[in-house]
């Protein structure tokens, strides 16, 4: 059975930052791409980041450009983003999401297994 766990997930004022963790099991975690998404209240979920396998190459998008920063640590199984210089529209329900293709992809509908999501909210 697949899992997808997050957390780090919280309150944080403008401009401080969080860590989000996804760990994960019942998969070989080194032959998935790991994206994060989020979805605010009243929104479609988007992309936020991806990582390929070997960690060499990553997405993101450009809301998030040069504050987020996904990574990897393939013997935990897990996958993180370091958020920074968080912003209020950044609020929202935060997911990680499995892809099983090589290619970083940033159509939801293409990943194969979430988690359940942890919110995040940032007072301004």
């Amino acid at each position: 059975q697949v899992q997808l766990v997050e957390s780090g997930g919280g309150l944080v004022q403008a401009g401080g930052s969080l860590r989000l963790s996804c760990t994960t099991s019942g998969l070989t975690f080194s032959r998935y791409t790991m994206g994060w998404f989020r979805q605010a209240p009243g929104k479609e979920r988007e992309f936020v980041a991806a990582v390929s396998w070997s960690s060499g190459s990553t997405s993101y998008a450009d809301s998030v450009k040069g504050r987020f920063t996904i990574s990897r640590d393939n013997a935990k199984n897990t996958v993180y983003l370091q958020m920074n210089s968080l912003k209020p529209e950044d609020t929202a329900v935060y997911y990680c999401a499995a892809d099983r293709n090589r290619v970083r992809r940033v159509n939801p509908d293409a990943y194969d297994y979430w988690g359940q999501g942890t919110q995040v909210t940032v007072s301004s």
